[in-house]
């Protein structure tokens, strides 16, 4: 019995100490030399203050900022520890409530907007977290965002290009754009002169 287990318990305590220490040290490693920003949680610092990450999607309410994808999130939108979808299908009527409701905040806050609103504005992605949204949608947006600010809507749309990320290698992902990265960009601007 003692020939069994002195090895069992070695092999146990080698392979805790390969896959436990050495092999995340060394994962930890590479991933600081290779993609340092991405390894350290891709934040975003202003003033030389944590405000963000590019990774996790921000609740943005204010007509004055690009608003992105809607969280599923509970208790609050965006919550990291709480990632995930709502699970509502299409033809739950919850979800249609709530896309009703995100199709009326977005027509109030922009009247005189008719344009289609592009899906991703009213409805969760699968983990909740999403901090992108598509070209489409924050051109949906560039309308509000310009009156608000008093800037040129075209001045806002170049922003938007700018801003946009292509897929991986130009086949994986769709062309999106980053929500804190766009609305910091925008902080950036001056108003139009003439403008409010």
């Amino acid at each position: 019995m003692r020939s069994l287990l002195r090895p069992a318990l070695v092999l146990f305590l080698f392979f805790t100490v390969l896959t436990g220490i050495l092999y995340p040290l060394a994962i930890t490693g590479v991933a600081q030399l290779v993609f340092p920003q991405a390894a350290s949680g891709s934040i975003l610092m202003r003033d030389g203050k944590p405000i963000g990450s590019t990774l996790i999607g921000q609740s943005f309410s204010d007509p004055k900022y690009f608003w992105g994808r809607l969280s599923a999130t509970t208790p609050q939108p965006y919550a990291g520890t709480a990632s995930s979808g709502s699970n509502f299908g299409p033809l739950n009527p919850a979800l249609t409530d709530a896309v009703k409701a995100r199709i009326q905040a977005l027509r109030a806050a922009d009247a005189g907007n008719t344009a289609p609103v592009p899906v991703d504005l009213v409805t969760a992605s699968a983990s909740g977290l999403d901090p992108e949204m598509s070209i489409a949608a924050a051109l949906y947006q560039a309308p509000r965002v310009a009156r608000v600010r008093g800037l040129d809507v075209i001045q806002v749309r170049q922003l938007v290009a700018a801003q946009s990320q292509h897929p991986v290698l130009g086949v994986f992902g769709e062309p999106r754009v980053n929500v804190l990265a766009l609305n910091l960009a925008l902080d950036g601007i001056a108003p139009a002169s003439g403008s409010r």
